[in-house]
């Protein structure tokens, strides 16, 4: 299918997508505080190789050549994340100036290069001293984040107008306080049910203090979404097994957000999240977003599995079905992309439809100052040309932000996996922008 950024429409948002933790580094510098990022990667056996995001990227150092650096690749959209630690190092209380002063100097750098900045509120590093307090389980979290997004609105609301409240609420719940493989590390059923019902009111209440306070921005929460198919298409237990796994991945916090209540019909453990539920809780859960972000990758198949609790499925792995897959273990399927955003637009009250990640992680060559990496390349040719399929059937999505500017700190992965479309030695902090990056450059000047 060969295209132009022009087949996708004037007004179509191209963009590239970053995390605080995962690029900021300069984790005590400057009056922070510890994140649960922090915390949790400092400890033995939780992160690939015992590495950890304390220097990352030093974006808090380079981040005016890291936006010149978008500038001169022709994206004209920068969406990151605020670390909560950074501007509160307590999560709540005195305000930190040096930490709103490094947001405001970056938002600042951004309008002036002519780079619009979409900001994320919560992309996964809460305040340590909150988590010690209990955290997303404390439904006291609640009040904690209206505080933090109320600095955020009133600090830079006048300069930044596209908001989106939470970074892939399933991912931080399901990793961090069910199967304890990402920050802070806890686990249990009770767990992350109290911290997913909590998240989910934290995202339309930061929605409504917004909404107050800046009713002309635009605002969005971003969802992960894995498209699933079953093992056996044909083994009814396999299509049983998928369906519950598509409520808990993909439905579990947009149907609440819409006025839908949670998905407890089709996955009937769920209906232990009404302990946590309070009288009015039904109605706050939901808020009337200006777009919805979808961060899609790849499929997974599901096949039945008694010895799973709660849901009877597994995960068949992509490396054990003879496809293509990235360094994550992921499988290459674009119409992937096709089938998620045809799904979330199927929902009438979604207004507008993102793609706010997409991106694949392979293991990059350096040779002679530089990276020929095709496979990223055509990854993202291919995974875009979806975007447009969709678009083009009259789907309601108007933009694409690829995942990510730069190799960054990736979570439990560590620095193994390599996303970025510009390569950085982590030694000497030195930036190359790969050939990946040369392409989409081309591309947003409209080049092929």
């Amino acid at each position: 299918m060969s295209f132009t950024k022009n087949d996708f429409g004037a007004d179509f948002n191209w963009g590239v997508s970053t995390a605080a933790y995962q690029i900021e580094g300069a984790h005590n510098v400057d009056g922070k505080g510890a994140s649960i990022w922090d915390t949790f990667s400092q400890k033995r056996r939780n992160i690939l190789l015992g590495e950890n995001g304390n220097e990352a990227c030093d974006f808090y150092g380079k981040f005016e050549a890291d936006i010149a650096l978008i500038r001169q690749l022709n994206i004209p959209v920068y969406r990151f994340s605020i670390s909560w630690s950074r501007i509160l190092p307590e999560g709540l209380g005195t305000v930190n100036n040096k930490g709103i002063d490094f947001y405001n100097r970056l938002i600042d750098c951004c309008l002036e290069a002519g780079v619009r900045p979409w900001v994320t509120l919560y992309h996964w590093d809460l305040p340590e001293a909150l988590h010690q307090k209990g955290g997303w389980v404390n439904r006291s979290i609640v009040q904690w984040f209206s505080y933090f997004v109320d600095c955020c609105i009133k600090n830079f609301g006048d300069r930044v107008k596209h908001w989106m409240v939470l970074n892939e609420p399933m991912v931080f719940t399901g990793a961090g306080y069910f199967l304890g493989v990402h920050a802070p590390g806890k686990k249990g059923l009770s767990s992350f049910l109290a911290a997913a019902h909590h998240a989910a009111l934290c995202q339309a209440e930061g929605g409504r203090i917004i909404r107050a306070q800046c009713p002309d921005s635009k605002i969005g929460t971003t969802f992960s979404y894995s498209h699933v198919e079953p093992y056996r298409p044909t083994l009814a237990r396999d299509i049983r097994a998928t369906a519950k796994v598509d409520v808990l991945l993909n439905r579990m916090f947009i149907e609440p957000l819409l006025g839908m209540g949670y998905p407890t019909k089709d996955l009937a453990i769920l209906k232990r999240i009404e302990r946590f539920m309070k009288s009015d809780d039904e109605a706050n859960l939901s808020f009337d977003m200006d777009f919805i972000g979808l961060q899609i990758y790849t499929r997974e198949l599901i096949q039945y599995s008694p010895l799973v609790p709660f849901v009877n499925a597994k995960i068949i792995k992509a490396s054990k079905r003879n496809v293509q897959y990235t360094q994550m273990d992921w499988e290459v399927y674009p119409p992937s992309m096709y089938e998620a955003l045809h799904r979330f637009n199927s929902y009438p009250a979604i207004k507008e439809i993102i793609v706010t990640e997409n991106g694949a992680a392979y293991k990059d060559k350096l040779q002679d100052g530089r990276i020929e990496d095709i496979d990223r390349i055509k990854y993202l040719q291919d995974h875009i040309a979806q975007v447009l399929r969709a678009k083009m059937d009259g789907v309601k999505v108007n933009g694409y932000f690829v995942w990510t500017l730069m190799d960054n700190f990736e979570w439990a992965e560590g620095f193994t996996p390599k996303f970025g479309l510009v390569h950085i030695d982590f030694k000497t902090q030195q930036r190359i922008v790969k050939d990946s990056g040369k392409w989409y450059a081309q591309f947003l000047n409209n080049g092929l």
